[in-house]
């Protein structure tokens, strides 16, 4: 649904004065004059679109104002991450026409939401990203596009169409949140691809797809679905589905049981989890484990259990934090062959058409790496595509960098690690400089794996 107008962003005056740049130059190499024509931009398909001139796109400028959101970040990076600051260039907000409206962002409430920044030193690439988790546009804003707006990318995020606790509410029948992931990232990644050429000129060189756990996802179906739109992505802890197994819906519930006492330990290393990874179960099973388990059980079969979650994850944190004592008992094996054809749609296939490189952490405690992307790289093999495939183990990683600060001396932040990968990525797509073959990355013993990670 359109909404008729727009909350208008708040210290807009601040933040969108034009600097004057040193003259006319180039629009190919993206040097002209600041944000000049901006006015001009159109996102092709949008039902509404805010533009803004900034001097600095990334967070290091945009922190505290309504051009990022800091708070929807939080935990997905390691507090002394070091960060890019002085890309001045364009800033688009805006959102497709949707009818459901999970995303409060800009006081629109209206989902389909994106953010595209156009750099003013633009090196002819573009970079596209969905979502991870729940979470909305802006939340790989300092894992991302900090990084590639500062190497002179373009850059584009969806919130992937829905997002929230309640995400699995959106659609009419089973899959159809997540089916809205992929069409929604297809839709940015054509968009984007036409408003980079109105700004600079001709359409991007390059463009490049990546994400983190479900932006990880995302990468991983574009380049087996859509490798004519990408020259290649990076994927970080993908999530992974398969009409048969393995998903986190055949790994969590062993999680989930064990939580309320009917699994042990054993069990947990049977589906997958990572011996030595235990001291993160505590806070996995407060903040991950049962609340994944339920909304992802939702949304492929809402009849197991429909009173739980039922219309609402929870009204408090702690409900919708806790997991359905049913979901101790989930075997997706057994369920009917639709819940299996839910999975199906979405599915991932192995089938990449573009070079890929795949990054996991071997403590991943969410989407363990031995149900996960252990098996997508073996996917990718039996699909006879493994010449486009890279895998690379971060030793110590776990899913979110955050808890690199609680436990400094038995976790690596994967983000240094990943801002290599991407390097490599490039040298792989655009000088033909393949990279190494499947390894592991060990943690030194003393440097800044903070902000260091040569692969």
């Amino acid at each position: 649904m359109r909404l008729s107008r727009a909350v208008p962003f708040l210290a807009a005056a601040l933040l969108a004065a034009t600097l004057g740049g040193p003259g006319p130059a180039s629009a190919a190499t993206g040097t002209g004059q600041h944000c000049a024509h901006q006015d001009r931009l159109r996102v092709p398909g949008a039902a509404f679109q805010q533009t803004a001139c900034l001097a600095d796109l990334t967070t290091t400028g945009l922190a505290g104002t309504p051009y990022t959101d800091m708070a929807d970040q939080a935990g997905l990076t390691a507090r002394g991450t070091r960060k890019p600051s002085g890309v001045p260039g364009v800033q688009i907000d805006g959102y497709f026409p949707d009818s459901s409206r999970f995303n409060s962002t800009h006081g629109w409430n209206h989902d389909a939401q994106f953010v595209i920044r156009l750099p003013d030193r633009w090196n002819g690439g573009l970079v596209v990203t969905g979502a991870p988790g729940t979470r909305k546009q802006y939340a790989t804003d300092t894992a991302i596009s900090d990084q590639v707006l500062a190497r002179g990318y373009a850059y584009a995020a969806t919130d992937k169409g829905n997002s929230g606790a309640d995400f699995y509410r959106d659609g009419r029948r089973p899959g159809d949140a997540i089916a809205e992931w992929n069409t929604r990232t297809t839709q940015l990644t054509r968009a984007a691809r036409k408003a980079v050429a109105q700004r600079y000129g001709h359409a991007p060189g390059r463009t490049y797809m990546t994400g983190i756990s479900n932006g990880g996802y995302l990468t991983r179906w574009q380049l087996e679905n859509h490798p004519e739109l990408y020259d290649g992505g990076v994927d970080w802890e993908g999530a992974l589905w398969t009409a048969n197994g393995p998903s986190l819906l055949t790994s969590l519930p062993t999680a989930v049981a064990r939580m309320l006492g009917s699994a042990r330990d054993e069990d947990l290393y049977a589906a997958g989890f990572a011996r030595g990874s235990e001291f993160l179960w505590p806070y996995h099973e407060r903040a991950y484990w049962g609340i994944t388990q339920k909304i992802y059980r939702a949304e492929f079969d809402p009849a197991y259990d429909p009173a739980c979650p039922g219309a609402s994850a929870g009204t408090t944190t702690d409900q919708i934090l806790a997991p359905c004592a049913s979901d101790a008992s989930y075997d997706y094996a057994s369920r009917p062959a639709s819940v299996h054809r839910a999975v199906a749609r979405v599915a991932l296939t192995g089938r990449i058409g573009r070079p890929l490189i795949t990054l996991h952490g071997d403590l991943d405690t969410l989407l363990p790496q031995a149900a996960d992307s252990d098996v997508y790289a073996r996917m990718v093999d039996g699909s006879g595509r493994g010449r486009l495939h890279s895998y690379v183990t971060v030793t110590g990683g776990t899913h979110v960098d955050g808890l690199y600060d609680t436990y400094p001396d038995r976790l690596r932040p994967i983000l240094p690690c990943y801002r290599s990968a991407f390097d490599r990525l490039v040298s792989w797509v655009e000088r033909g400089v393949r990279p190494p073959a499947d390894h592991t990355v060990d943690r030194p013993v003393d440097g800044d794996v903070v902000n260091s990670c040569p692969l």
